[in-house]
Protein backbone atom coordinates (compact mmCIF):
# COMPACT_ATOMS: atom_id res chain seq x y z
CA UNK A 1 0.00 0.00 0.00
CA UNK A 2 1.47 3.35 -0.99
CA UNK A 3 1.53 6.73 0.72
CA UNK A 4 -1.83 8.48 1.05
CA UNK A 5 -3.53 5.46 -0.48
CA UNK A 6 -7.19 5.10 0.36
CA UNK A 7 -8.25 1.47 0.35
CA UNK A 8 -10.72 -0.87 1.95
CA UNK A 9 -9.09 -3.97 3.40
CA UNK A 10 -11.30 -7.00 3.00
CA UNK A 11 -10.65 -9.25 5.97
CA UNK A 12 -11.99 -12.77 6.41
CA UNK A 13 -15.17 -13.22 8.46
CA UNK A 14 -14.50 -13.27 12.18
CA UNK A 15 -11.10 -11.57 11.86
CA UNK A 16 -10.44 -9.45 14.94
CA UNK A 17 -7.47 -7.09 14.78
CA UNK A 18 -6.39 -6.19 18.30
CA UNK A 19 -2.56 -6.45 18.49
CA UNK A 20 -0.49 -5.94 21.61
CA UNK A 21 2.08 -3.15 21.78
CA UNK A 22 4.85 -5.72 21.47
CA UNK A 23 3.27 -7.14 18.31
CA UNK A 24 2.87 -3.67 16.81
CA UNK A 25 6.56 -2.92 17.33
CA UNK A 26 8.28 -6.26 16.65
CA UNK A 27 5.96 -7.80 14.09
CA UNK A 28 4.51 -4.96 12.04
CA UNK A 29 6.89 -2.02 12.55
CA UNK A 30 10.09 -4.09 12.46
CA UNK A 31 9.11 -5.72 9.18
CA UNK A 32 8.23 -2.32 7.71
CA UNK A 33 11.62 -0.88 8.66
CA UNK A 34 13.56 -3.98 7.57
CA UNK A 35 11.75 -4.23 4.21
CA UNK A 36 10.55 -7.72 5.10
CA UNK A 37 7.21 -9.24 4.07
CA UNK A 38 4.69 -9.42 6.86
CA UNK A 39 1.50 -11.42 7.02
CA UNK A 40 -1.13 -10.17 7.16
CA UNK A 41 -0.09 -7.12 5.13
CA UNK A 42 -3.09 -5.01 6.08
CA UNK A 43 -1.82 -1.79 7.69
CA UNK A 44 -1.71 1.14 5.22
CA UNK A 45 0.81 3.97 5.02
CA UNK A 46 -0.47 7.53 5.44
CA UNK A 47 0.85 11.08 5.47
CA UNK A 48 -0.57 12.72 8.59
CA UNK A 49 0.06 16.18 7.14
CA UNK A 50 -2.78 15.49 4.70
CA UNK A 51 -5.15 13.70 7.02
CA UNK A 52 -7.30 14.77 9.99
CA UNK A 53 -8.19 12.08 12.56
CA UNK A 54 -11.88 11.88 11.66
CA UNK A 55 -10.89 11.03 8.08
CA UNK A 56 -9.25 7.81 9.25
CA UNK A 57 -12.63 6.15 9.75
CA UNK A 58 -13.42 6.45 6.04
CA UNK A 59 -11.18 3.57 5.06
CA UNK A 60 -7.82 5.35 5.08
CA UNK A 61 -6.60 3.43 8.13
CA UNK A 62 -7.14 -0.12 9.33
CA UNK A 63 -9.97 -0.28 11.86
CA UNK A 64 -9.87 -2.68 14.78
CA UNK A 65 -12.22 -2.42 17.75
CA UNK A 66 -12.88 1.31 17.14
CA UNK A 67 -9.16 2.03 16.86
CA UNK A 68 -7.36 2.93 13.65
CA UNK A 69 -3.86 1.76 12.67
CA UNK A 70 -1.41 3.05 10.06
CA UNK A 71 2.26 3.64 9.29
CA UNK A 72 3.69 7.12 8.84
CA UNK A 73 7.07 8.87 8.82
CA UNK A 74 8.72 10.01 12.02
CA UNK A 75 8.07 13.65 12.80
CA UNK A 76 11.01 16.04 12.84
CA UNK A 77 9.33 18.14 15.54
CA UNK A 78 7.48 17.27 18.74
CA UNK A 79 4.08 18.18 17.32
CA UNK A 80 2.53 17.06 14.04
CA UNK A 81 0.59 19.43 11.81
CA UNK A 82 -2.42 18.28 9.78
CA UNK A 83 -4.97 19.95 7.53
CA UNK A 84 -7.18 21.49 10.22
CA UNK A 85 -5.06 21.20 13.34
CA UNK A 86 -2.12 19.51 14.99
CA UNK A 87 -1.13 16.64 17.26
CA UNK A 88 0.70 17.68 20.41
CA UNK A 89 2.54 15.29 22.77
CA UNK A 90 1.29 14.63 26.29
CA UNK A 91 2.86 12.68 29.17
CA UNK A 92 6.27 11.04 29.04
CA UNK A 93 7.40 8.35 26.65
CA UNK A 94 6.55 4.82 27.76
CA UNK A 95 8.78 1.81 27.02
CA UNK A 96 7.61 -1.21 25.04
CA UNK A 97 9.13 -4.49 26.23
CA UNK A 98 9.65 -7.92 24.73
CA UNK A 99 10.82 -10.60 27.18
CA UNK A 100 12.05 -7.88 29.58
CA UNK A 101 14.04 -6.21 26.77
CA UNK A 102 13.13 -2.68 25.77
CA UNK A 103 12.46 -2.75 22.03
CA UNK A 104 10.47 0.44 21.46
CA UNK A 105 8.80 3.49 22.93
CA UNK A 106 5.24 4.77 22.89
CA UNK A 107 4.48 8.47 22.55
CA UNK A 108 0.99 9.81 23.28
CA UNK A 109 -0.51 12.73 21.36
CA UNK A 110 -3.79 14.66 21.60
CA UNK A 111 -5.34 16.38 18.61
CA UNK A 112 -6.16 20.11 18.63
CA UNK A 113 -8.19 21.98 16.01
CA UNK A 114 -6.54 25.23 14.98
CA UNK A 115 -3.40 26.58 13.37
CA UNK A 116 -1.09 27.85 16.10
CA UNK A 117 0.24 25.51 18.81
CA UNK A 118 -1.08 26.20 22.33
CA UNK A 119 -4.02 28.13 20.87
CA UNK A 120 -6.11 25.34 19.38
CA UNK A 121 -9.22 23.62 20.66
CA UNK A 122 -8.60 20.29 22.33
CA UNK A 123 -10.49 17.27 20.96
CA UNK A 124 -11.06 13.72 22.21
CA UNK A 125 -8.81 12.22 19.53
CA UNK A 126 -5.75 10.44 20.96
CA UNK A 127 -2.82 8.91 19.09
CA UNK A 128 -0.30 6.37 20.35
CA UNK A 129 2.84 6.53 18.22
CA UNK A 130 5.22 3.55 18.45
CA UNK A 131 8.94 3.84 17.66
CA UNK A 132 11.38 1.01 17.10
CA UNK A 133 14.64 1.44 19.02
CA UNK A 134 17.84 1.38 16.99
CA UNK A 135 19.15 -1.36 19.26
CA UNK A 136 16.07 -3.48 18.53
CA UNK A 137 16.53 -2.86 14.82
CA UNK A 138 20.15 -4.00 14.76
CA UNK A 139 19.80 -6.79 17.32
CA UNK A 140 16.32 -8.27 17.03
CA UNK A 141 15.46 -10.97 19.54
CA UNK A 142 12.18 -12.51 18.39
CA UNK A 143 10.88 -15.68 19.96
CA UNK A 144 10.40 -18.85 17.97
CA UNK A 145 6.67 -18.31 17.59
CA UNK A 146 7.22 -15.07 15.71
CA UNK A 147 9.83 -16.62 13.46
CA UNK A 148 7.36 -19.30 12.45
CA UNK A 149 4.68 -16.71 11.69
CA UNK A 150 6.67 -15.07 8.87
CA UNK A 151 8.01 -16.55 5.66
CA UNK A 152 11.49 -15.10 6.22
CA UNK A 153 13.51 -14.81 9.39
CA UNK A 154 14.34 -11.34 10.62
CA UNK A 155 17.66 -9.93 9.56
CA UNK A 156 19.45 -7.01 11.25
CA UNK A 157 18.86 -3.59 9.72
CA UNK A 158 22.27 -2.41 8.54
CA UNK A 159 21.20 1.10 7.55
CA UNK A 160 19.82 3.04 10.49
CA UNK A 161 18.39 5.68 8.18
CA UNK A 162 15.82 3.05 7.25
CA UNK A 163 14.44 3.33 10.79
CA UNK A 164 12.31 6.29 9.73
CA UNK A 165 8.88 4.75 10.22
CA UNK A 166 6.46 4.71 13.14
CA UNK A 167 3.20 2.84 13.59
CA UNK A 168 0.22 4.69 15.04
CA UNK A 169 -2.97 3.78 16.84
CA UNK A 170 -5.66 6.49 16.89
CA UNK A 171 -8.92 6.42 18.82
CA UNK A 172 -11.65 8.69 20.13
CA UNK A 173 -11.24 8.77 23.91
CA UNK A 174 -14.87 9.79 24.43
CA UNK A 175 -16.05 6.54 22.87
CA UNK A 176 -14.31 4.54 25.57
CA UNK A 177 -15.90 6.64 28.31
CA UNK A 178 -19.34 6.33 26.72
CA UNK A 179 -18.85 2.58 26.34
CA UNK A 180 -17.89 2.23 30.01
CA UNK A 181 -20.92 4.23 31.04
CA UNK A 182 -23.21 2.07 28.92
CA UNK A 183 -21.71 -1.11 30.39
CA UNK A 184 -22.12 0.23 33.92
CA UNK A 185 -25.72 1.19 33.17
CA UNK A 186 -26.43 -2.26 31.77
CA UNK A 187 -24.93 -3.92 34.85
CA UNK A 188 -26.96 -1.72 37.17
CA UNK A 189 -30.08 -2.55 35.20
CA UNK A 190 -29.35 -6.26 35.44
CA UNK A 191 -28.85 -6.01 39.21
CA UNK A 192 -32.07 -4.09 39.57
CA UNK A 193 -33.95 -6.77 37.66
CA UNK A 194 -32.48 -9.49 39.86
CA UNK A 195 -33.42 -7.52 42.95
CA UNK A 196 -36.99 -7.30 41.73
CA UNK A 197 -37.11 -11.07 41.22
CA UNK A 198 -35.90 -11.83 44.74
CA UNK A 199 -38.02 -9.14 46.32
CA UNK A 200 -41.08 -10.63 44.65
CA UNK A 201 -40.52 -13.94 46.48
CA UNK A 202 -42.26 -14.26 49.85
CA UNK A 203 -40.46 -17.27 51.30
CA UNK A 204 -36.68 -16.60 51.56
CA UNK A 205 -36.19 -19.85 53.49
CA UNK A 206 -37.20 -21.82 50.41
CA UNK A 207 -34.56 -19.99 48.39
CA UNK A 208 -31.81 -20.87 50.86
CA UNK A 209 -32.81 -24.53 50.76
CA UNK A 210 -32.51 -24.80 46.95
Amino acid sequence: MGDEETSKVHLPPGFHFFPSEEELVLHFLYHKVAHLPCQPDIIPTLDLHHCDPWELINGKALEGDNQWYFFTYKAEEDHRDSVDGYWTPVDDEEPVFSHENKVGVKKTFVYYVGEAPDQGIKTNWVMHEYHLLDDAATNPNPNSRRRRSCKKRRRPITRMEDNKWVICRVFDASYGRDQDQRERSDNEMELSCMDEVFLSLDDYDEISQL
